[in-house]
């Protein structure tokens, strides 16, 4: 994100409305990068902030602010677009870290839809997944065996969850699972929306070897209704973003190995 020069500043709701826009297009936002972005103090940052977390646009939090959840997540279109070159990102750095010939379960999300993309290069993987998305993102790879996991269909976004989606998963000992989740919060809690998605998660971690979380920045430090766990239950958390220094120390005795995806350029 580019300062603009002094001469550019932007005034009150034209200001608010970038921020709002800059919020959309990166899931999160922070004072101090703001404030350098558009040459002003970051008690004025500040106070934009609140006016639009009270507006109900977005949710305050350490730093900064993300957009806001309230008891519902936002669409599959909107979840699409939010930083997706970050998602880009993580999906290459957790595809890099699945062997080929492993069998995997990828779970409902557009960033797992992402290392799904980014696995079409492997062989012999055999993939799990109740994400019909995902399924045919990797039918173009002969060379990917395919299982998808039954259920009832959420058309918003191709997922499949019930009872039946479980009892699949129930078959199965993974090598590796990717999930994504709505939400890390503080205290390191994994959290959705979702009460059956929440359930299949659960499962699809207790079947597997090694767990890995893709969660880009939009989603560190969110909160969520339903707990599918916490990070001690998994392997690995790849993010977009470095965390701050205070939740740095506050994970610091958490086990889960924190990959933080290249920052330079995507060509």
């Amino acid at each position: 994100m580019t300062h603009l020069p002094p001469g550019d500043r932007v005034t009150g709701g034209a200001r608010k409305a970038k921020i709002l826009e800059i919020a959309r297009a990166d899931g999160r936002v922070s004072v101090d990068g703001l404030a350098r972005h558009f040459n002003v103090t970051v008690h004025t940052i500040r106070r934009d902030l609140t006016d639009l977390a009270d507006a109900g646009h977005l949710e305050r939090v350490h730093g900064g602010a993300v957009l806001a959840t309230g008891a519902n997540n936002i669409d599959y279109v909107q979840r699409q677009q939010v930083n997706a070159e970050g998602k880009q990102r993580i999906a290459k750095a957790c595809a890099a870290a699945i062997p080929n010939d492993a069998s995997v379960f990828i779970n409902i999300g557009t960033t797992t839809e992402a290392v799904a993309r980014e696995l079409l290069g492997h062989t012999g993987l055999m993939v799990v997944t109740n994400s019909l998305n995902t399924a045919n993102i990797l039918s173009a790879n002969p060379n990917i065996d395919i299982v998808v996991a039954g259920g009832s269909l959420r058309r918003t976004d191709g997922g499949l969850l019930g009872n039946l989606t479980t009892q699949v998963v129930d078959l199965f000992k993974f090598d590796y699972a990717v999930i994504s989740c709505a939400a890390i919060d503080v205290d390191g809690e994994l959290l959705d929306f979702d009460l059956q998605e929440v359930h299949a998660t659960r499962a699809i971690i207790n079947r597997s070897r090694s767990t890995f979380v893709v969660a880009d920045q939009s989603k560190i430090l969110r909160t969520a209704p339903g707990r599918i766990g916490t990070l001690d239950d998994i392997e690995a958390l790849f993010t977009d973003s470095l965390l701050s220094p205070d939740l740095q120390q506050h994970w610091a005795h958490r086990e889960v190995e924190l990959n933080i995806a290249d920052l330079t350029p995507l060509a």
